[in-house]
Formats: structure tokens, sequence, C-alpha cells
């Protein structure tokens, strides 16, 4: 059986392990992101004793995954302190020679759940994850969509809401939708963290505002066959109910299709593979990486 060593580069934490070409877990640990030369010492020591044919890696962005490029395996331009121009892949590749696959954590969660999750059969989807930032990623006609670079649709603009008046915290555009919609501006915005603000309707119903429109452009651009919503915000199941209802109203039966219009609450769904769904495509990509040997 071939084991695939896998990688989910995280903001606030790197998950580390192994797993099959069937999607299953065989081990993982967690390791804190803090700096690079901290947190791949213990990833290297980690996968050190470990027997693997193949590793992939999903990392948070944004990154080079154009294979080719001169900068391919880096994270390049990111808000994340330290991590700015870090060649990850080139690091691993000093410590295990076997072939690699690496996208955005969010691409790789979106091949996982067409493969192994919500999305099982369908050629094209979309995963967002909503956390401490926002990424999503895309599946389509079957592949992980890659052009010039990955998909940036965590950072589209958006309408403001009427009565909204926070600035927003992008380091990079403000008001963007993960400068209005994510964890931190959640926090920044009403002075507490999303979990102490469960009962305060008009936080999730904004928060809502926004994620629909993000959802309605998506729809819109890349059709997608369902979407897949992740992510430690979207664990505010008050959410579904709030952004199904908006990307209905938004779109104003311009998308004159019954999974929108008649079964929207099978359209706009929870990771099927839950918290797993990044490390889990991470496996997926290490399966690309297995899949060229063949």
């Amino acid at each position: 059986m071939a084991v695939i060593a896998a990688v989910e580069a995280g903001g606030t934490k790197f998950i580390c392990g192994l797993g099959t070409e069937e999607g299953k877990i065989i081990e993982k640990i967690n390791i804190p992101t803090t700096n690079p030369e901290e947190t791949m010492k213990r990833v290297i020591k980690y996968f050190k004793d470990k027997k693997f044919d193949v590793m992939g890696v999903g990392s948070f962005g944004p990154i080079d995954p154009v294979k080719g490029s001169k900068t391919y395996g880096y994270i390049t331009k990111t808000p994340k302190p330290y991590w700015s121009d870090y060649n990850m892949i080139g690091e691993l590749k000093k410590h295990y020679d076997v072939p690699m696959e690496f996208d955005t954590d969010v691409n790789g969660a979106a091949l996982a759940e067409s493969w192994w999750g919500a999305g099982t059969g369908l050629k094209n989807l979309v995963y967002i994850t909503v956390g401490t930032g926002i990424g999503a990623g895309a599946v389509v006609n079957g592949t992980m969509l890659q052009g010039l670079t990955h998909p940036e649709m965590g950072h589209i603009f958006l309408k403001r809401h009427p009565e909204d008046k926070f600035e927003g915290r992008c380091p990079f555009h403000k008001d963007c939708l993960e400068g209005m919609a994510a964890g931190p501006a959640i926090e920044d915005r009403w002075g507490k963290k999303g979990q102490e603000l469960m009962d305060k309707d008009e936080v999730w119903e904004l928060e809502a505002y926004y994620l629909a429109q993000a959802l309605v452009n998506y729809i819109l651009i890349l059709s997608p066959q369902r979407i897949i919503m992740g992510g430690g915000v979207m664990k505010q199941q008050q959410l579904f109910p709030l952004i199904r209802k908006n990307v209905q109203k938004f779109l104003n039966n311009y998308v004159y299709k019954k999974e929108i219009l008649e079964e929207i609450e099978k359209y706009i769904v929870y990771p099927g593979l839950g918290d797993d769904a990044g490390f889990i495509g991470s496996i997926a990509l290490g399966k690309i990486a297995l899949d060229s040997l063949k």
C-alpha cells in the first residue's frame, strides 16, 4: 500500500501526518505556526523516521503553485509575519527525495471534497474556509483551478452594508471580503470573539450579508455544482440559513435552477470531511504526485 505524507500549512498550525490514496488518515499531529525556522524544524523532525512514497503540501497563501515558475513552491507576499518569500518545497526537498505536489490548502480541500466528501461525484465545486482568514479553492471539470497563480477568492471586493462603518482589516485592501468577514474582522468590529457573540443576531446577519455576496460572485463566474463552506466561523450553524436566504435574494431568480431556487440547503453545505477537509486535501495533493508515478 502506498503511503502519502501530508502537510497542511495553516496560519495558526501545521497539521502533519500520513494517509492513504483513498483519503484515509493513518496518523497526524499539530505543530504551532511560529516562524519558518522553528516550525519547519519540527515538521522535518516528525517525518524523519516515517516511511512514505510521496508528499502533498497544502499551504496558506499567497503561494506560487505553478511548476516551472522561478518561485514555484514559495509562500510569496503574505500578511503572515516571517513567512513572505519562503521556499517551502525547496526546504522539504532538502530532506525528502520523493515526488511532491504543492497548492493552496483550500484548493486541496476542494479536490478532497470532490473525491471523498460533500461533493463526491461532482466535477465543479467551490470550497471556502472562513476563519482567521478567508480562502477559497475551486475544482473545474475535475481539476483544481490554477492559472497565472491560484484563486484568491477571499480578497474580492463587495458592496458595503449601508450601516456598517467598520473600515476593514485586510493589510492589503482594507474592506475586501477577508477584511470585512474573517474571524479577526468580527472581533475588531464587535469587540468580542465570534463564539462570545452567538446570541447576537445582528452579528450573523451582517456576516451572512458579506459571505452571501461572495457566493453570488462565485456562482456567476464559476457556476459550481455545489458550494462547501468550512472554517471556524462556519461552526456558527445559524449562518447557513442566513447565507442561503441572502444568496437567493441577491440572485433574484437570475440563475434559474432548482438547486438554488428549491434545494439550496443541499447546494450550500458544510464540509463532508468536517474539520479534516484541509488535511485530507493535502493527502489529495499527495495522490496527484502518486498518480504521476503510474
